[in-house]
């Protein structure tokens, strides 16, 4: 007989931002607990329930006991288990008893052929195990595996005992049907008895009366929406409607919701407002503080702009919010009006005479200060603008990086690691700096994430690719880089921060030519000097070491970034394989490139070719290559390689201008002309002859068709293994 079954634990407030992990996980856990001792089907319909001191979950169909089941044992050889008369030995008779046998069932033994060794097995019928002894293992083993942050260690009622736990737990709810499941965990025994909302529930406590009326006497009784889902909707659906009233809309910030969905168990969407003059402070700030102090919404116009409204999420429904809304806005006063002082303050003081402090920022213990670090950014940044643009973009760049990193000096950024960059922008605003290198301050920490922006000007550009290899390079110096989970520095962030500015800009750097221009400034003291680097900076520089295999662990990292990052957008690991195996140097082409290999293989020769590039190959490596590979037309005998020959010369030069003019799927398609020539001089030209001149020539036509072949892509990647 099946019946519905809920389990829910009862603790104190759970941390908002895992409530939601821990949830779905406690569900998983259980129910696949449950289904691998066969008391639920896989496919049993599940709802998970979570609020801050609750995480429960409700399981359909599951059974009272599991089936018996047959079960095939492997006992032991013959030879073990029974002597010359066939009579069982002690060491059988010692493992049937067990497994609960008889000596009865000897006679009953299957005997299996196992390669040369024949065994016994005994083809017994086990019980099925209870759902109080199923579930006890079921839920010891998910409150086990819980991916819990941080664990505590209370002590139980008897003063003694002590157990290990998220929170402390008070009370164990497991019903199947209406009949209570005798399970023990965390010092509890469970019951039916549970709690409602702190404040305004209307029984305390709640006897549940049956797996299936949990949820609505949750609702009804204890004024608490337990499904974590329909709360995070309602709270979406009252945000909305309090935003459009006011004419404004919310901020969009995923997240929050999901952290204030779990800080309560009844919410009421109130509205608030803040004095006006604070408006004069970036709204960043205000945003900020609003969101990560105080988990209010803030509302903004239909231009984007921060309004003086902001919404906030109550656990409590008073017939009269006033005091509630009150009091609320008295906090947010006092945080406003901090972020105003702190941003006052700063404005007293320019970025510039705040850099030289940067010499008193510990950036790294063997890498030395953020003065230092600047310095070489700078350097770096201002040759990369230097080579892009001119000497204005070079000087825009210069000082950009010099004031960069001025910001994290500010009372505002030292309250609000979060506004490192933008607050830059402000500052270097409110002094007159041009737009774009106020624009290049902000800007050079992009893009900090996946689908970040890029920055909006080539300064910004500059300076953010020099910020990330004076990073990456420096770091791999001296070991610091990334193993399994581990990125202390963000060095995978930064890697494919440089891909994303070197590919979507379509910058014409060579990785390992940027990649030496970077270590040749680190290391160089005359680079430094040109760029104005100090004495001290020039000290350090001559005693920087950056190894060869370093460089090359970097560039390989990068590559396995890029490789990754295209897997994301859903190119195959072949096509992806066949172009970086080429090792291209030039980022920026290799999407065009891989673009070129998937038009080519939908061509109805590409089989053909790749699998003849891939021969090629063989062919090429297991032969001694003359020094000169030029084909002597006096030695082509056949008309086969005669025609190859010919082709290869109409092809060669359609190919060169195609490939010259970026245009790689032209490239490729071109190719399609050599399929039958190619087919025939395998199929009549022998190339590994005794004749070593003729050998030499049809190897030399050989490693012009590959070269020809190879130039986008190594087209015998793309042969199916």
């Amino acid at each position: 007989m099946t019946q519905n079954l809920l389990v829910e634990l009862l603790v104190e407030e759970l941390p908002p931002k895992s409530l939601q992990m821990l949830g779905n996980s406690f569900a998983e856990l259980l129910v696949s607990g449950l289904a691998a001792q066969e008391l639920v089907g896989k496919d049993a319909k599940t709802t998970v329930y979570a609020t801050p001191r609750r995480l429960a979950v409700h399981v359909g169909n599951v059974a009272a006991q599991a089936a018996d089941r047959a079960v095939l044992q492997k006992l032991m050889p013959v030879s073990v288990g029974l002597d010359a008369q066939g009579q069982a030995t002690p060491p059988l008779l010692k493992k049937l008893a067990s497994l609960g046998a008889e000596a009865s069932v000897v006679p009953d033994l299957k005997r299996v052929l196992e390669g040369k060794t024949e065994t016994l097995f005994w083809d017994s019928m086990i019980t099925g195990i209870t759902l109080t002894d199923g579930l006890q293992k079921a839920l010891q083993e998910a409150i086990k595996k819980l991916p819990i942050p941080k664990v505590m260690t209370y002590q139980l009622a008897d003063g003694w005992s002590s157990v290990h736990f998220v929170r402390p737990a008070h009370a164990l709810t497991i019903l199947h049907g209406a009949n209570i499941v005798a399970v023990d965990v965390l010092g509890l025994q469970a019951g039916r008895e549970t709690q409602g909302h702190r404040f305004e529930a209307k029984v305390n406590p709640i006897v549940v009366h049956h797996a299936d009326t949990y949820a609505q006497q949750l609702a009804t009784e204890g004024s608490v929406a337990a499904s974590f889902t329909e709360r995070r909707a309602d709270i979406v659906r009252q945000l909305t409607a309090a935003a459009a009233h006011e004419h404004l809309v919310p901020v969009d910030d995923p997240a929050l919701l999901d952290e204030v969905t779990a800080l309560v168990e009844h919410p009421n969407v109130l509205v608030g407002r803040f004095a006006e003059e604070f408006l004069q402070v970036p709204q960043e700030c205000l945003i900020l503080t609003m969101k990560a102090n105080q988990k209010y919404f803030p509302l903004l116009d239909a231009d984007g702009k921060l309004s003086n409204v902001f919404l906030l999420v109550s656990n409590i429904r008073p017939a009269d919010p006033a005091q509630v809304i009150a009091g609320n806005e008295r906090v947010v006063r006092s945080r406003l009006a901090d972020a105003k002082f702190f941003f006052d303050q700063d404005r007293k003081r320019t970025l510039a005479s705040r850099v030289p402090e940067l010499d008193r920022v510990v950036y790294h213990n063997r890498l030395g200060t953020q003065g230092l670090r600047m310095q070489y950014v700078r350097a770096i940044a201002a040759k990369i603008g230097k080579f892009l643009g001119d000497e204005r973009l070079a000087r825009q760049t210069y000082e950009a990086a010099t004031l960069a990193k001025a910001d994290l000096l500010t009372d505002m950024v030292g309250e609000f690691p979060e506004l490192q960059g933008i607050m830059g922008r402000y500052y270097a605003q409110h002094e007159g700096l041009s737009d774009d290198v106020a624009l290049a301050i902000e800007d050079h920490y992009k893009p900090r994430f996946a689908g970040d922006a890029l920055p909006r000007n080539t300064a910004g550009v500059c300076l953010a690719l020099a910020d990330k290899l004076e990073t990456l390079v420096n770091m791999f110096a001296i070991g610091e880089v990334p193993t399994g989970d581990k990125d202390p520095f963000a060095l995978r962030r930064h890697a494919l921060g440089v891909i994303r500015l070197l590919v979507e800009n379509d910058l014409p750097f060579h990785l390992d030519r940027l990649l030496s221009q970077v270590i040749d400034v680190i290391r160089d003291d005359q680079i430094l000097r040109q760029w104005g680097g100090t004495q001290q900076s020039v000290v350090v520089t001559q005693s920087r070491v950056i190894s060869q295999e370093s460089s090359n662990q970097l560039h390989a990292f990068i590559t396995d970034r890029l490789a990754g990052m295209l897997r994301e957008q859903g190119y195959t690991a072949q096509e992806i394989d066949a172009v970086l195996s080429l090792n291209p140097q030039k980022l920026s082409d290799i999407p065009k490139r891989l673009a070129a290999v998937r038009v080519f293989t939908h061509l109805p020769e590409a089989a053909s070719l790749a699998a003849a590039n891939k021969r090629v190959g063989n062919i090429l490596k297991k032969s001694e290559m003359p020094g000169d590979t030029r084909v002597d037309n006096r030695l082509l005998q056949e008309q086969a390689e005669q025609v190859l020959h010919q082709t290869l010369n109409d092809v060669l030069p359609l190919t060169d201008q195609a490939f010259n003019a970026g245009d790689y799927a032209g490239t490729l398609q071109r190719l399609a002309a050599l399929k039958t020539p190619v087919d025939h001089f395998f199929d009549h030209v022998m190339v590994n002859v005794e004749d070593t001149a003729l050998r030499n020539n049809r190897l030399a036509l050989l490693a012009q068709l590959h070269g020809i072949m190879n130039r986008v892509a190594d087209l015998s990647k793309l042969v199916a293994s």
